[in-house]
């Protein structure tokens, strides 16, 4: 249940704080007063959307935080929206709380009821949800989710298999045309790279040999360096003999001419240089630039496409026992689902006798004919077509049919049902759907289109049910604002050219004021809310 509701900065709620009794609590007020404004605050603060422009005006964030008693434990919700960026925060018992463990929370929380509801009931789709919704064996459904779901996945990746079958098939003579290609050069990876080095060594060495030469021609020739210095050696000799005095001179040339020796022979036993073969290595990019003229790709997109062809033939030739294989697990998923939805279905059969019977004996209370009558019609829904080999796969799926009065055959809900049936259907499958749980009923005008004698049975109903659980109720009506515990008033008011809504709790004049309104006012209006209060006390 819930003990206490807290608003703050949400549409034209400024602040506002519930304290809920036990029971049935009720929410009256003028329409358009804001009473969907409270609704939408649970709402948000158990998980649902909200828009950024929900925050009040002129405020940075909106504010809902409730108090929950779950199996005897408080829980602490408390939800934030940001005007500016549209991010909701939440905060579980003071603790940041994921998206996820709210919504595995919600249905313990809230159990919700209203004209939506109506419209949701009139859905063949929702019919069929809520008849699973009372299979006794839930185990059952999350067999077929399951399979299913396994099954589908099996069939996608043997149908992409196929597709990605055919597809290279019509491509695999261009492959090996560009494989063989490919494979009759035979590029290594970094051969390019290492092919081109070498052709830059062989360059540099023939440079330096050119050059050893050279230098060895002018050190060595007929004219060189050695042999001018040799002679300068002599003359100079012949100078220092003679007392003249080039000692020096003669000394020096004779080192310079010893040094330029030494020089010729290091010349002479330079480096060898690469030992490859430069006309080989030059062929061998050659080979290399044809290929990559004739696949218009780079060395390195050579090798990746060598790599991918490689892959996708090799798919190919095992692409037949993964294919059987799929094959295999499919049929097998299409047996154990087929088994399943046999046993779903009959599970489904029973429970739709047994609903139907509570169903009737609740709209009975609810003012229904005697001989009122509901069933659920059943057809089968293809969920997987046939394939080679195997048959479709149905699934029965349930419609409700519904004869309010006796001499009618049943017809679909969706055709024949008013307002106020829908109104009296709902409740009656929400009082079944909260037998043995928690949850706090809200109930959204779910009396709307019904009235007089009818209107005194659903508030009895109402009443009982509220006894057993907590309720909020969304009313117009005075006869059933009148059976609450608690009574709250929305109302809108304009101040200093603000509007807000309020709510506030309604006792002793105030309440006789409020129904005497929702009676009609006036004298008559008056009348009403004495009497309807008088069992109170």
């Amino acid at each position: 249940m819930i003990e206490f509701l807290r608003i703050r900065n949400l549409a034209l709620i400024a602040d506002v704080e519930l304290e809920f009794a036990p029971g049935l609590n009720v929410l009256t007020g003028e329409t358009g007063a804001g009473k969907t404004f409270v609704l939408k605050a649970l709402e948000f603060l158990t998980g649902e959307r909200l828009a950024p422009d929900m925050v009040r005006p002129g405020t940075d964030k909106a504010l809902v935080e409730a108090l929950f008693v779950l199996e005897g434990r408080e829980v602490i919700l408390r939800r934030e929206l940001s005007a500016g960026s549209g991010r909701a925060r939440l905060s579980i018992d003071g603790q940041l709380a994921t998206a996820e463990a709210l919504r595995e929370l919600k249905p313990r929380l809230l159990l919700h009821a209203s004209q939506n509801g109506q419209q949701k009931l009139l859905s063949p789709a929702f019919q069929a949800r809520l008849l699973d919704h009372f299979l006794p064996e839930q185990a059952l459904l999350e067999e077929r989710r399951e399979l299913s779901r396994r099954l589908t996945g099996v069939e996608r990746e043997a149908r992409e298999l196929r597709e990605r079958v055919a597809h290279l098939e019509d491509r695999r003579e261009v492959l090996e045309l560009k494989r063989t290609e490919i494979d009759k050069a035979a590029p290594r990876e970094g051969e390019e790279e290492e092919l081109l080095e070498r052709q830059q060594a062989l360059r540099h060495a023939r440079k330096a040999r050119e050059a050893r030469e050279a230098a060895l021609d002018l050190l060595l020739g007929e004219q060189g360096a050695g042999a001018v210095l040799g002679r300068l050696e002599r003359e100079l000799g012949h100078l220092a003999q003679a007392g003249e005095p080039y000692q020096a001179d003669l000394d020096a040339v004779r080192e310079a001419r010893l040094g330029l020796s030494e020089l010729a022979q290091r010349l002479r036993q330079g480096g060898a240089g690469p030992a490859d073969d430069p006309e080989a290595v030059e062929a061998r990019l050659w080979e290399l630039a044809q290929l990559k003229r004739k696949l218009k790709l780079s060395m390195p997109e050579i090798l990746s496409l060598h790599r991918e062809i490689e892959a996708n033939l090799s798919f190919l030739d095992n692409a037949g026992l993964d294919l059987k294989r799929l094959e295999r697990e499919a049929g097998e998923l299409r047996a154990a689902l087929g088994r399943a939805l046999s046993r779903l279905d009959g599970a489904r059969g029973e429970a739709a006798g047994a609903l139907c019977a509570r169903v009737e004996e609740e709209l009975r209370g609810l003012g229904f004919s005697e001989h009122v009558r509901t069933l659920f019609e059943f057809a089968p829904v293809e969920l997987f077509p046939a394939d080679a080999g195997h048959e479709a796969l149905t699934e029965l799926s349930a419609r409700l049919l519904f004869a309010p009065n006796p001499g009618q055959p049943p017809r679909p809900l969706d055709r024949i049902a008013s307002g106020g049936e829908l109104s009296r259907f709902l409740l009656a499958l929400t009082s079944l759907r909260a037998e043995n749980d928690e949850a706090v009923l809200i109930f959204d005008e779910v009396d709307a289109g019904i009235g007089g004698l009818t209107l005194n049975r659903v508030g009895e109903r109402l009443k009982a049910l509220a006894g057993e659980r907590q309720m909020l109720l969304i009313t117009h009506w005075p006869q059933l604002a009148a059976l609450a515990e608690r009574h709250f008033l929305v109302a809108k008011h304009v101040a200093e050219g603000q509007t807000e809504t309020t709510v506030t709790r309604l006792e002793g004049r105030n309440l006789s004021e409020e129904l005497s309104r929702m009676a009609g006012g006036g004298e008559q209006g008056r009348a009403m809310a004495e009497k309807l209060l008088l069992p109170l006390g």
